[in-house]
């Protein structure tokens, strides 16, 4: 896969505080939510949130569990795009975790879309 130009819609650049690969048009960091610009296009856009996912995992009284949170991103033909280790550790007798996945979107310029 390539990647997109400087500028172009799904471009990408590292965020200056955490080191993040983040969208160059991103107003603030989705990973460290340190400001980055505020006369971004866009940026005044609210962001929508197609797809947001919710979970808990317990221990129970006689078993503890280890967990890996894995986030795989696949194209509209089901290729993997990208597959990525978000966290991973255990839960005991009587401890809980919560996970969220949230996927941000937030329309491209007209004059960045791409023509079909």
């Amino acid at each position: 896969m390539s990647s997109p130009r400087p500028g172009a819609v799904g471009a990408t650049r590292t965020c200056p505080h955490c080191k993040a690969t983040i969208l160059d048009s991103a107003p603030v960091c989705p990973a460290c939510r340190g400001h980055l610009r505020l006369d971004s296009p866009g940026a005044s856009e609210a962001r929508q949130v197609p797809l947001q996912v919710e979970g808990n995992l317990s221990g129970t009284r006689d078993t503890a569990y280890e967990y890996t949170v894995v986030v795989v991103i696949r194209d509209e033909r089901g290729k993997e795009i990208s597959r990525h280790v978000a966290g991973v550790g255990a839960v005991f007798a009587d401890e809980a975790r919560s996970f969220t996945v949230t996927v941000e979107a937030t329309p491209a310029p007209p004059d960045k879309r791409r023509k079909h």
